[in-house]
C-alpha cells in the first residue's frame, strides 16, 4: 500500500514513479481526497475544542447560580455536528483507503524501464539449451506414454486445469518437494513452514491480492476465507499487526503448500500439460528484513531459488523485469526461466520479489531494535523455491531419452529409492 504521507510531501516523484509501470495509473483524485479528509479532521477538531470548553463552564456557572440552559443546548449542536463529521470523515477514509489499494507499488529506480517482457533485462544463465539426437516430446505427451500424467481422469473428477500424478509420477513431485526443502533448511538457514492452505480476506488484502486479484482467486462460498494462491499469503500474514524484535532479522520461512489460481484471461494459454494448472504445489521462500539490507537480502534468495536447478542440472536463465512487467506488489523482481524444449523458449519457474514496505504497510508488520526506539516498517521478500509442476515439466522435457523414458536427475536419485529412470509399465 502506497503511503499516503509519503504521496502528500512528494505528489510529482510519486507520479512520475507509478506512470513508469504504464499501467494508466492516475494519482490525481488523491490530493483532493486527501485535502477533504484533513479539512474534516481539522473541524471536527475545533468543535471538540470548542464542546470541552463549553462542558468545562458548566459547574462554573452552576457554582454561580447561573442558567446553564444555553450552553447546554449549544453542546447538544455540536455534539450533532461532530457525530455527522465524523460520519463523513470515516466515509471519507475509506474512500481514500479503497482508492490507494488498488495502486501498485512504485518500481525501484533501477528497475529498467519498458512496457512487456521484450524489455526485460537477461542477468546470466546456466547451462546451454538442451539438444536432442532425436525429435523430443513435450511432457504431456511423455508424461501419458509412461503413465505417469493423467489429465483425463481429472477432466473427469475435477475438471480442466487439473492433473492426476501416478505412480513414479507421484513419487517425484514428493520428491521435488522433499528435495527442495531439505536444500533451503540445511544449506541456506530457512525455518520451514507447513501453513494453511486457506486464507482470510483480511491476509488476501496484506500481501496485495486483494482488491486487485480477486478474480484470480478461488473464494470458499459463505465464507470470508479464500484458497491460497500462494503460502506467501499465510506465510507473510504470520507476522500481520505485530512487531517484530529488530535482533531476529532477517526472518527467513520456507513452505510447501498447494497453490490455487482461476487463471481469469488465460484462456487458450498453455492449457496442455503442467505449465498453467488450477492447482499446483509449490515450495515458497520468505522473508522479513531491515529496509537497508533488503536488497541484499533479495539477491541471497535468488541465487537460493536458482540452487534448485543448478542441483538438477536444469538449463535456466535469470532476468530482471521492466517496470511495465513487475508483479502488483513488487519494486523489483528476478525471474528465473527454465527452458522448455516443447516452448523451444525459456519458461518462468519463480519470480524473487522485493516488496519494500508495501506489503508491510497493508499488514502493519513492523520491527524494533529496543526501548525508545520507534517502530519501523520491515521489507518484505518472497520467491518461489521453485514450483513442484513446472519444475517436473523441466525434468520430464529436458531429461529424456529416446526410449520415452525419462532419466532421474541425481540429486533426486536418494529421493526416489535410487530409481535412476522412469520407464514404461
Amino acid at each position: 500500500m502506497l503511503d499516503a504521507k509519503y504521496l502528500r510531501e512528494n505528489f510529482d516523484t510519486a507520479q512520475a514513479a507509478i506512470a513508469r509501470r504504464g499501467k494508466g495509473f492516475d494519482l490525481s483524485p488523491f490530493l483532493d481526497m486527501d485535502k477533504k479528509r484533513r479539512a474534516l479532521i481539522l473541524e471536527v477538531e475545533e468543535l471538540k475544542a470548542k464542546q470541552n470548553a463549553d462542558s468545562k463552564q458548566v459547574p462554573i456557572l452552576k457554582k454561580e447560580g447561573k442558567d446553564t440552559t444555553a450552553i447546554f443546548a449549544e453542546m447538544k449542536l455540536l455534539s450533532e455536528k461532530i457525530a455527522k463529521l465524523d460520519g463523513e470523515l470515516n466515509t471519507t477514509q475509506k474512500e481514500l483507503d479503497d482508492f490507494l489499494l488498488i495502486f501498485a507499488n512504485f518500481p525501484n529506480p533501477s528497475v529498467p524501464d519498458g512496457a512487456d517482457d521484450t524489455s526485460n533485462i537477461e542477468m546470466r544463465k546456466h547451462l546451454e539449451p538442451t539438444k536432442f539426437a532425436f525429435e523430443p516430446l513435450p511432457h504431456w505427451e511423455l508424461g501419458k506414454s509412461l503413465n505417469i500424467l493423467d489429465n483425463e481422469t481429472a477432466g473427469i473428477t475435477t475438471g480442466s486445469r487439473f492433473m492426476f500424478l501416478k505412480g513414479a509420477g507421484a513419487r517425484l513431485e514428493r520428491a521435488l518437494i522433499n528435495f527442495m526443502l531439505d536444500l533451503h533448511v540445511e544449506n541456506h538457514g530457512y525455518t520451514e513452514i507447513f501453513p494453511p492452505f486457506i486464507a482470510h480476506e483480511r491476509s488476501m488484502y496484506g500481501t496485495g491480492q486483494l482488491p486487485k486479484f480477486a478474480e484470480d482467486a478461488f473464494k470458499l462460498e459463505g465464507w470470508d476465507y479464500y484458497l491460497i494462491p500462494t503460502s506467501e499469503v499465510t506465510v507473510t500474514n504470520m507476522h500481520r499487526e505485530s512487531i517484530i524484535d529488530g535482533v531476529d532479522l532477517p526472518i527467513k520461512y520456507t513452505a510447501f503448500s498447494a497453490c490455487f489460481r482461476a487463471e481469469a484471461g488465460s484462456a487458450g494459454r498453455d492449457t496442455r500439460g503442467l505449465v498453467r494448472q488450477h492447482q499446483f504445489n509449490k515450495v515458497e521462500l520468505v522473508k522479513f528484513t531491515r529496509p537497508e539490507d533488503s536488497y541484499a537480502e533479495l539477491e541471497k534468495l535468488t541465487e537460493n531459488a536458482e540452487e534448485v536447478l543448478k542441483q538438477l542440472q536444469i538449463p535456466y536463465r535469470v532476468v530482471k523485469l521492466c517496470a511495465g512487467d513487475l508483479g502488483f506488489s513488487a519494486a523489483m523482481t528476478y525471474d528465473i526461466e527454465v527452458w522448455m524444449p516443447s516452448y523451444n523458449r525459456y519458461v518462468e519457474i519463480s519470480s524473487c520479489s522485493n516488496f519494500e514496505d508495501f506489503q508491510a504497510r497493508r499488514a502493519q508488520i513492523r520491527y524494533k531494535d529496543g526501548a525508545g526506539t520507534k517502530p519501523a516498517l520491515v521489507h518484505t521478500l518472497n520467491g518461489s523455491g521453485i514450483a513442484i509442476g513446472r519444475t517436473m515439466a523441466a525434468i520430464i522435457e529436458n531429461f529424456q531419452n529416446a526410449d520415452g523414458s525419462i532419466t532421474i536427475p541425481q540429486a533426486l536419485q536418494p529421493y526416489m529409492r535410487g530409481v535412476d529412470k522412469i520407464v514404461s509399465n
